[in-house]
């Protein structure tokens, strides 16, 4: 099964190394990782998806959970969350109609043309996982020349009401934890 952690660590030089190498180390496969600073500059969050059965994410936890400079660690797939990824893409147009057919498709699929040229368009699309994958089995028959994809940026839906007060514990917990 498909899983989508999402990790606090320590902003500092080498911290990603030791994530992937826990992962190599132990035949863990990454399908995707993005990491990006928090509001804290101190703080960088990971998103990362790996598959596995329940002991097995249970253990890749209990590894991130032991590295020194991990703050926090939560599998968002056991709860209602919103993930997102990015394509940047090349899509050859060999007409005006084709131009044209291929921005239709952009429009349905709330991507965007952000460039062109006579003879090719670049579109940015940030949808689900599926929906992207829709999309670019459209696009496809046109001509993709290149594709650029950013790996699945993934957070907790808020569809239940967290009082001041929990969110202050967990960001004392991850304080606590961290200073």
């Amino acid at each position: 099964m498909r899983h989508t952690l999402a990790i606090l660590v320590e902003n500092r030089f080498g911290e990603l190394a030791r994530i992937v190498g826990l992962f190599s180390a132990r035949g863990y496969n990454i399908e995707s990782l993005t990491v990006a600073e928090t509001l804290d500059p101190q703080i960088s969050r990971v998103t990362l998806v790996t598959s596995g059965d329940e002991a097995t994410i249970e253990q890749i936890i209990k590894q991130l959970d032991k590295q020194i400079r991990v703050l926090s660690v939560h599998d968002l797939s056991l709860r209602d969350h919103i993930e997102r990824e990015m394509a940047l893409l090349h899509i050859s147009t060999k007409s005006g109609t084709e131009r044209t057919q291929v921005m239709r498709l952009a429009e349905i699929f709330e991507a965007k043309v952000i460039d062109a040229s006579i003879s090719a368009v670049t579109v940015q699309a940030v949808a689900e996982r599926q929906r992207l994958e829709e999309f670019l089995q459209l696009l496809a028959p046109f001509g993709i020349n290149e594709i650029a994809r950013a790996g699945t940026l993934a957070i907790g839906r808020l569809s239940a009401p967290t009082s001041r007060e929990q969110l202050c514990q967990h960001e004392g917990s991850v304080k606590e934890h961290y200073g």
